[in-house]
């Protein structure tokens, strides 16, 4: 059977549409309709047409697709990939939080689940982060979930000060500085893109932290014909697909994501011909967290 034929007839049969992560498997994002980030993904989910919107990546970014599109049916092909980092902090954590902090607004990062998007006055993405952030006063008190690394990357970036909670990626948070050194000793000259989510000694060490959607603009407008890339793999398909004569180096170790790695030819095959994983978002928290969202998409 050809796999990747079968999905595009079964797509045109479901009058589906296919979006895919930037760090899904190549042959994944080979098969999409449309790729990108966080921030690219969420724009695209508010333009389809589609009856059917298959989410090539984690729960969260289905979650947010879903409240996007309530009226449209929305499946992952993989419904145990989830985030490691989103499930750091639930509602009930935040609503804690906030009442240890009255009056302050409430910021999450997209890769929080629907229930706490749905506690916050706006979402941001790595994408649009500074931009979104940028919009408070610099007298209003903010709480930013669940990422420490993102949240203070932009705390720097602006001057400001945040209560920050203290969650992580693990697969951006194993990157070490070292290896980012070891990289421009094996690649001198090529500029360092690492992704904002790393620790603050590995975005010091780089040239430029960067969303994946960031790094792909960078890549095709800068004049740099190496680039050395730490951040999920996955990006490098992309990079290399948008960008055929330049080169991207990764650091020594493999930078990979679990659960989005779950998304293979086969489960988004399967997906579309058994129409599961479906994805549903409570009425009550999807309406809450669509406010969130669509602050965030206003902004950005």
């Amino acid at each position: 059977m050809d796999i990747a034929a079968e999905i595009e007839r079964l797509k045109l049969e479901r009058k589906a549409v296919i979006l895919a992560h930037n760090y899904c498997p190549a042959e994944v994002q080979e098969v999409a309709d449309f790729t990108g980030d966080s921030l690219e993904l969420a724009r695209r989910a508010t333009q389809v047409e589609a009856d059917v919107i298959v989410f090539c990546g984690v729960l969260f970014m289905a979650e947010t697709a879903k409240i996007l599109n309530p009226s449209r049916k929305v499946i992952i092909p993989d419904v145990t990939a989830g985030c490691p980092m989103a499930d750091m902090i639930n509602a009930q954590q935040l609503r804690e939080l906030k009442a240890a902090n009255p009056g302050a607004k409430a910021v999450c990062y997209v890769n929080s689940t629907a229930e706490v998007k749905a506690e916050c006055d706006i979402c941001v993405t790595s994408g649009n982060a500074e931009k979104v952030m940028s919009t408070f006063s610099p007298d209003e008190r903010i709480i930013f979930v669940p990422d420490r690394n993102l949240g203070g990357h932009i705390s720097a970036r602006l001057a400001r000060e945040y209560i920050l909670w203290p969650g992580f990626c693990p697969t951006h948070e194993a990157i070490k500085a070292e290896s980012v050194k070891a990289a421009r000793a094996a690649h001198p000259g090529a500029p360092v893109l690492v992704h904002p989510e790393c620790p603050l000694a590995v975005r010091e060490a780089a040239d430029a932290a960067l969303s994946t959607g960031g790094m792909c603009a960078y890549a095709r407008e800068s004049a740099a014909q190496e680039m050395i890339i730490a951040t999920e793999n996955g990006i490098l398909y992309r990079l290399q697909k948008e960008n055929p004569g330049k080169k991207f180096h990764t650091l020594a170790e493999p930078i990979l994501c679990p659960d989005m790695k779950k998304n293979t030819l086969t489960s988004l095959y399967e997906a579309l011909r058994d129409m599961r994983y479906e994805v549903e978002v409570p009425e009550e928290i999807s309406k809450k967290a669509a406010r969130a969202i669509e602050a965030m998409l206003a902004v950005s």
